[in-house]
């Protein structure tokens, strides 16, 4: 099976194409620019730029591959950045989607589909996949707008929410839990927010997650996240304590101290009772995630 991944140079990116060449898939990994993956000469992986807001690009891309699955993981994903930069936000989030959606279509790739909690307005809490959505922010509302066009998609479909992804990301990057780590490992005092409630997914299980639905061509929404409900601020005194480092240097803060472009919701987290029944979903706990993500990947 031919598999084309976007923002494959990306975290989830790089969980994606690792397990999916291990399993023996060609693997189409796109980004802009040129590869920061580490997979060059590994049978079965290919690497093309492209684009995917360039209509042009993304239609030489298909024509070369044609791919059976499209994987769209790539996105604008910061919150505040997509609050100040709105046109830019749209360009990706949406057209872009568009622009792979149409050439999809010409080959009938079966169609997957990256988005978020941030969909929801975070009043609820453990949301299931068809709770209302109501997006508080940009960010969401893009999201959410390039999912009704996935739903409109004439062949077959699937959409992953996910939330608070952490593990250990490509070199140069990080996410709460790296840099909590760096924070306190340099002495610094680091405010985290203790009211906002997740369940945060573990990148590894993320990944096999959206692989057991291609191979399973499931169709629909699926939630994919943790099993565990913490605050980041939980979350960071559970890595202070795993790592040995000092948790008084941890703040703990709420969301009204903080002065940010962009609104987040305030309890999201996510029921994952359906990928447990229809794809055999069994995230780690928490716990296990931080192991992972500092000693075993």
């Amino acid at each position: 099976m031919k598999i084309l991944i976007t923002g494959a140079n990306g975290f989830l990116g790089l969980y994606l194409v690792e397990q999916l060449l291990e399993k023996g898939y060609e693997v189409i990994a796109t980004g802009r620019g040129g590869s920061r993956l580490p997979f060059n000469g590994r049978s079965g992986f290919t690497y093309a730029s492209m684009d995917f807001t360039n209509m042009y690009d993304v239609h030489d891309v298909f024509a070369t591959f044609k791919p059976e699955v499209v994987i769209h993981a790539g996105a604008q994903t910061k919150p505040d950045e997509s609050e100040l930069n709105q046109m830019e936000t749209y360009l990706t989030n949406v057209e872009g989607t568009v622009n792979l959606l149409v050439n999809a279509a010409e080959i009938q790739s079966f169609f997957l589909f990256l988005s978020t909690d941030f969909i929801f307005d975070g009043e609820k809490g453990m949301y299931k996949e068809e709770d209302e959505a109501k997006p508080v922010n940009y960010y969401g509302r893009t999201k959410l707008e390039a999912e009704e066009l996935v739903k409109d998609y004439e062949a077959d479909w699937a959409i992953v929410r996910t939330v608070l992804v952490y593990g250990m990301p490509p070199e140069g990057r990080g996410n709460i839990l790296t840099i909590v780590r760096d924070k306190l490992e340099n002495g610094e005092v680091y405010n985290v927010v203790d009211d906002q409630v997740r369940t945060p997914t573990y990148i590894g299980d993320l990944a096999r997650g959206i692989i057991s639905i291609v191979e399973k061509k499931a169709k629909g929404v699926f939630h994919l996240s943790g099993k565990d409900v913490l605050t980041p601020y939980q979350m960071a005194i559970k890595l202070a304590t795993y790592l040995g480092l000092d948790s008084s240097l941890i703040n703990r803060v709420t969301a009204s101290n903080f002065s940010q472009p962009a609104k987040r919701p305030a309890k999201t987290g996510f029921d994952i009772s359906k990928a447990k029944k229809e794809i055999g979903y069994d995230p780690i706990s928490f716990d296990e995630g931080l192991v992972k993500t500092f000693f075993q990947k």
